[in-house]
């Protein structure tokens, strides 16, 4: 059974009138949850209330509207979406770039000096941009992967792309790496330390001094990065 699964089936959220607004709200049952639980989901732009099986909607709105006003303040901060679409800006590797639809039938997705051009029908431009980014990425943190795999000597058996809502990457026991494409999105040094932090875990798997000192070793931007990932990370999953 996955962690946690649409209580009402999927959808656009429900909008729920509290005291201090009207919250989007997407309902998840889970069976590891032990208690009712609220977050914030940026990519959806929406409130998730968590419930435990054997509690119902009751104690989920009990919590939400215990918790209305930091619920609605905190979607007020969220940044607006961003969908890919003709004229949109979208940046790669931190730069800003410009959608330009060509309006030609064929031709491959391109990415130019301040602009990403785009072929075929307009209504396919969002699914050829978010496929152009994936593969971007896939090409970028792949080759930056293995090159800091073979600094450690360790061997990476497969390297994944997912779009991820919580963590930038992962590092599975098998040595197997897993990172959100939304990485080439931010600046390169931003995506220099994530691929570092999940590369020092083939040798330590843990946060421990050891840990750190290889991801020092591996990147000097850990820092500025997680700096970087505070501030504006949230507004990376707005795009598309």
């Amino acid at each position: 059974m996955p962690a946690s699964q649409p209580l009402f089936g999927p959808g656009e959220p429900e909008l729920v009138a509290t005291s201090h607004g009207k919250a989007p709200v997407q309902w998840r049952k889970s069976p590891r949850a032990r208690r009712v639980s609220l977050r914030i989901d940026p990519r959806a732009g929406a409130v998730v209330v968590t419930l435990p099986l054997r509690a119902g909607r009751r104690q989920g709105l009990e919590l939400l509207h215990a918790h209305a006003e930091w619920v609605m303040e905190r979607l007020s901060c969220l940044a607006p979406a961003s969908p890919f679409l003709p004229g949109a800006v979208v940046p790669v590797g931190g730069r800003a770039h410009r959608i330009v639809h060509l309006g030609r039938l064929s031709g491959p997705t391109r990415l130019g000096e301040g602009v990403l051009e785009v072929a075929g029908d307009a209504v396919h431009v969002p699914r050829r941009v978010a496929d152009f980014l994936r593969e971007e990425a896939r090409r970028r943190i792949g080759g930056l992967a293995l090159a800091k795999a073979a600094v450690l000597d360790r061997r990476v058996p497969r390297i994944s792309i997912k779009d991820t809502r919580s963590r930038w990457g992962s590092c599975a026991p098998d040595g197997s790496l897993a990172f959100s494409w939304r990485l080439v999105l931010a600046p390169p040094e931003v995506l220099d330390y994530v691929v570092a932090h999940e590369a020092a875990h083939l040798v330590h798997m843990n946060h421990g001094p050891r840990f750190w000192a290889l991801c020092d070793q591996l990147t000097p931007h850990a820092e500025a990065a997680k700096a970087w990932l505070a501030a504006h990370g949230a507004r990376l999953l707005r795009y598309g």
